[in-house]
């Protein structure tokens, strides 16, 4: 029986799944519908549909993960599904990870303004740069399947080829668990560091258009301030969403606490849901088409409600009247 806190969070995580799918696939459709209607893929729709492309599996992923580990532990440990989950938690992580660092270090390269040699160089390079980047990930891929092949077969050969085993020391279990995560964790300061330096950059325009202009804002301080407020909340997001990897791998060494289980598994799916609505609001195209979707969706339903309580011929007869 689970409680009512952890049926409350189960809820939560569930909706925070739904919202994300639905958020991202729309971000995947729009962006693969302009590719078709363009003839061309630019590079910032490639990583954004394939941001959402991962971020959808992603959330499939931390979902499908918790409820086996819930209901069914038993099944989880043992046999090859945790094998199978395991490689895909590397691939479709990194490969979300990767696309999300990529996004920020091209809004980065492209938005902001530093005088530094190397900031300019990297600037007139970005597509040989997310290439390189691309690099990386291949790379991060080749260093740590072979670690988490060893953990599997190390677990193997200690439980008698049977279930898994985690009567480990926490010393040990925690030093395998960075060098697997060690090119997610460089990914991921990687892009803090791009989104703090694009902060910076967008606080200094503002801060020397203030000084110029005593009236009121003009548009491009507006949409800067906007800019700055979307970045501080992925970064936010994004914070929230390794904490709750933390959580999840801390939970591995205590399978008995399910509260704490459930509590990081909401707060990892936190990220992939909230930062596709971040990413719809931030972008002019997505937050158009959306609206224009919305705007769709109230004329059908007005229209629906018009046609089932339109009046038939000999009530209209009596109105008239």
């Amino acid at each position: 029986m689970i409680s009512i806190l952890e049926g409350l969070l189960i809820f939560i995580a569930v909706s925070e799944a739904i919202l994300g799918v639905l958020g991202n696939g729309f971000i995947g459709l729009v962006n693969c519908v302009d590719c078709v209607k363009n003839k061309k893929f630019s590079m910032i729709g490639f990583i954004l549909t394939g941001l959402a492309t991962s971020r959808i599996f992603l959330i499939l992923l931390i979902i499908t993960d918790g409820f086996i580990k819930l209901f069914s532990p038993d099944m989880y440990y043992s046999g090859k599904l945790i094998d199978f989950i395991s490689y895909s938690w590397i691939i479709i992580n990194q490969s979300s990870i990767w696309f999300a660092t990529s996004l920020s270090i091209f809004y980065f390269l492209k938005i902001a303004n530093f005088s530094h040699h190397i900031f300019l160089w990297l600037k007139g390079r970005i597509n040989r740069v997310l290439h390189l980047l691309m690099g990386s990930l291949f790379i991060s891929w080749l260093f740590t399947f072979p670690q988490i092949v060893r953990i599997i077969n190390d677990n193997r050969m200690r439980s008698g080829n049977t279930t898994w085993d985690f009567n480990m020391p926490k010393s040990t279990f925690f030093t395998k668990q960075i060098l697997v995560n060690l090119g997610v964790i460089l990914l991921f300061t990687l892009c803090l560091v791009t989104c703090f330096l694009l902060i910076i950059s967008l606080w200094r325009h503002n801060r020397r258009v203030q000084m110029k202009v005593t009236g009121p804002r003009d548009p491009s301080t507006e949409a800067h301030m906007k800019a700055m407020k979307l970045l501080i909340s992925f970064i936010f997001l994004f914070i929230l969403y390794f904490i709750g990897i933390v959580i999840e791998i801390v939970c591995f060494s205590m399978p008995e606490n399910r509260l704490l289980f459930i509590f990081g598994m909401t707060t990892t799916a936190i990220y992939p849901c909230g930062h596709s609505l971040i990413l719809i609001l931030g972008n002019s195209k997505l937050k158009r088409v959306s609206l224009r979707a919305l705007q769709q969706c109230k004329c059908c339903e007005a229209g629906t409600r018009l046609t089932a309580h339109r009046p038939a011929w000999g009530e209209m007869d009596v109105l008239r009247e």
